[in-house]
């Protein structure tokens, strides 16, 4: 191929002056569209508008990370908060991944992670995709602060409203509504702390919440409110192993819901979310901890809840 300015890569064209990329296409036919729309530009990309009609078809093209893409090419004009969105659908995922940018799923949890100046923070820990993706948008949008966060935030893509709350610099989504008239604050908080609470007891199952069972009574203190159920007494349990298993901490509850006739290799398999420096020694100091409580045993080789 010889057609100036166009590189052939191995599943793409891309558009190149004085070593340059201004951008990437999937088809040469696109490539010298643009390259001559840039041309005929001077090179500026903020000359390009958003929107052309080539051969009866509307091309949307946006400028993002200094580079050209083309979002869309369609029968029918679009208005501008359609080609808004385009943009930021593009933003939010430019490699069309199964999530987008900054979100992975580790077992049955979204987990959104961001590296900023060489070190990894995590932002939140969610149930549900549409959850993490509301929160990381709107990162995104903010530039990663997350005091821009309102207590009731409006979801612009999904056209409800999220309760929020900001736990130890980490992006808790309460619940969804679809009117603001709806919220009933305290009840809600009220039904947050009652998950905490049953996953921490082991009466549900809400792994995303792990890492807010030892802190119940201080988030009852900022709620003024207590975790309480009309089905399951919280705090008079009766069960002592019940009592032993509420005083665990997050991590102590992460690797006690992994044994079940378990190898070593096994559990840590399941706690790979959680890895960081010292990971095995980390997980078998637990497991003797556990072992000492007699909540669990070792016999031939893998671990079972007594």
């Amino acid at each position: 191929m010889t057609e100036k300015y166009i590189r052939q890569n191995r599943n793409s064209f891309a558009v190149v002056k004085n070593s340059t990329t201004y951008a990437k296409l999937n088809t040469l036919e696109d490539a010298i569209f643009l390259r001559d729309l840039l041309d005929d530009n001077g090179w500026d990309l903020n000359a390009v508008d958003e929107i052309y009609k080539i051969n009866g078809q509307y091309v949307v093209l946006g400028l993002i990370d200094g580079k050209i893409h083309l979002l869309l090419k369609s029968d029918e004009k679009l208005d501008g908060k359609t080609v808004d969105k385009l943009i930021k659908m593009k933003i939010r995922n430019p490699n069309n991944s199964r999530y987008g940018l900054n979100i992975t799923k580790v077992f049955d949890v979204f987990v959104i992670k961001k590296r900023i100046a060489g070190d990894d923070y995590i932002f939140g820990y969610y149930g549900s995709l549409e959850d993490a993706e509301f929160v990381r948008n709107f990162l995104i949008d903010n530039m990663w602060n997350v005091g821009a966060f309102s207590q009731i935030t409006y979801d612009e893509d999904e056209d409800n409203y999220k309760v929020v709350e900001v736990i130890d610099d980490k992006v808790y989504v309460l619940d969804t509504f679809n009117s603001e008239d709806e919220i009933d604050l305290n009840q809600v908080r009220k039904e947050f702390l009652n998950k905490i609470t049953k996953h921490k007891l082991g009466l549900a199952w809400y792994s995303y919440l792990d890492e807010l069972t030892d802190i119940i009574p201080d988030l009852e203190n900022r709620f003024s409110l207590k975790a309480s159920d009309d089905v399951w007494t919280f705090k008079n349990t009766q069960n002592p192993l019940n009592d032993i298993i509420f005083n665990l901490t997050p991590f102590q509850k992460s690797v006690y819901d992994a044994v079940d006739g378990s190898t070593f290799e096994e559990i840590k398999k399941s706690l790979i979310r959680f890895k960081s420096g010292n990971f095995d020694e980390k997980i078998r100091k637990n497991l003797n901890e556990l072992e000492k409580s007699g909540l669990i045993c070792k016999k031939s080789g893998v671990y079972i809840k007594k």
